[in-house]
């Protein structure tokens, strides 16, 4: 009887074909299970929101943490402590602190002023579109009838229809709209607890993000600490590089598109305020804020914005509002925005449109404005481990160059192009079979010569 021979392969296919099973097991255990995963997803993300948005908070305010310390406090300090013992320790730390406190009190300021400015001409400009809605259809409709004053037919089929939504319209604001509003408050003064939860999250998460940027270096040391225990060095090194690059393409995207917002609407509020519009101020911070969203931002803005401005104007000022958007629009995508962003983004205005749209129908407004940047990173994978196994397999990484090529040899590995008349045959050809003329093509009907062609026809 031969005797069994040990062989390492067999263990590593076993462990191979266990894990895949496991693996298998597991997914299948969280597809039939779906709705309590997401029940305890949703505990998870409830009991650790505060240190999750003290995380957030302390990411987007290291920039501001850099300009600070090294702008500011690194050079006062510097001269200060310049002749004391241990001054380059009690300056590390009196920077880092004085550094951290400013950034926490600009936030905290920026909040403030942002709600002192949007809320009170919110409510205002809610209740005035509700109080004023019967004398804004009445000027609505008369600027119809001046417009269609010469098609009466058109007129009066128009006015009717504008008489039908005009009363579903004020019945559903007084009957539905304006009775919510008074008891918004009510159910404000009502959720104590639900309140009392918001405010926790954020004050905690104020707490933590303080200790995160203090501590940024030291936590970073954890992780790289923690990394290099469980994979390899060289492993370590590229999870490394990749969490640089995701680093840097959020924080280039995220701080490059609140300059941008903020820029735009300080322009939107000149713009507004040439053109003597009213709620100068509401609708620019409209449209600053949506501004952050990619592509979409400044019509998801201009919605709300021409409804406000409608309430207190009439339709031709909402129609040069709707021109100035356009044009403001134009300007940041064509101008402005690929300045201040630059080559942060990296993908095509394609891939940007299809990050967005997929991105806000999975996560909402945070999938907007975040499914850019994600995409950039998964695409810069993908095109990592795709450039990586053509290299390997001696083949080019070039897209271009695959433009050309008509396939790969099996036997030799070598890539086959086409020549241009073979190309322009084949195109030939193709027009042949689909003839839109309507006339049967014939394979042997002369061709007229292509005057003026750089190749001849063959």
């Amino acid at each position: 009887m031969r005797k069994f021979r040990y062989d390492k392969k067999y263990l590593y296919w076993g462990v191979t074909a266990f894990l895949v099973i496991a693996a298998s097991i597991v997914v299948y255990l969280v597809l039939s299970n779906i709705s309590g995963v997401r029940s305890g997803f949703t505990s998870f993300t409830t009991i650790f929101s505060p240190f999750l948005w003290g995380v957030v908070i302390a990411y987007l305010l290291c920039p501001l943490l850099s300009i600070y310390e090294r702008g500011f406090f690194a050079p006062i300090f510097k001269r200060l402590l310049r002749n004391k013992p241990d001054s380059e320790l009690k300056q590390k730390k009196l920077v880092r602190g004085f550094g951290v406190l400013l950034s926490e009190i600009t936030l905290i300021v920026l909040i403030f002023v942002l709600l002192w400015l949007i809320l009170p001409q919110l409510y205002q400009s809610v209740q005035s579109i509700i109080l004023n809605a019967n004398s804004t259809i009445a000027r609505f409709t008369a600027w119809i009838q001046v417009i269609l004053d010469d098609y009466p037919e058109l007129e009066s089929t128009v006015l009717s229809l504008l008489d039908q939504f005009s009363d579903s319209l004020t019945n559903w604001l007084r009957n539905t709209i304006l009775p919510q509003l008074g008891s918004l408050v009510v159910s404000l003064s009502v959720g104590v607890y639900t309140f009392a939860i918001a405010v926790y999250n954020i004050v905690i998460g104020m707490i933590v993000s303080i200790y995160v940027l203090y501590n940024k270096e030291l936590f970073a040391a954890y992780a790289k600490k923690i990394l290099y225990s469980i994979f390899s060095v060289e492993a370590s090194g590229k999870i490394i590089n990749g969490v640089h690059f995701a680093d840097r393409t959020f924080l280039g995207f995220l701080s490059g598109k609140i300059i941008d917002s903020i820029i735009i609407g300080i322009i939107c509020y000149i713009g507004c305020a040439i053109m003597n519009m009213p709620y100068q101020v509401l609708v620019a911070v409209i449209i600053g804020f949506t501004n952050i969203i990619p592509f979409f931002g400044p019509f998801i803005g201009a919605v709300p914005s021409t409804i406000i401005i409608l309430t207190a104007s009439t339709p031709l000022k909402c129609v040069m509002f709707i021109i100035f958007v356009l044009l403001l629009q134009q300007f940041d995508g064509n101008i402005l925005g690929p300045r201040i962003l630059g080559n942060s983004v990296g993908i095509g205005g394609f891939w940007i449109l299809f990050s967005i749209i997929v991105g806000g129908g999975l996560f909402g407004f945070a999938g907007m404005l975040l499914g850019v940047p994600v995409f950039v990173c998964v695409f810069t994978l993908i095109k990592y481990f795709v450039n990586r196994k053509l290299e390997r397999s001696g083949l080019p990484t070039s897209s271009e160059e695959f433009k050309t090529i008509s396939y790969i040899d099996p036997a030799t590995g070598e890539p086959v192009r086409e020549s241009a008349e073979v190309r322009r045959a084949k195109r030939q050809s193709k027009h042949k079979i689909f003839n839109f003329g309507g006339k049967k093509s014939d394979s042997t009907e002369t061709e007229k010569p292509d005057d003026g062609g750089d190749e001849p026809r063959e």
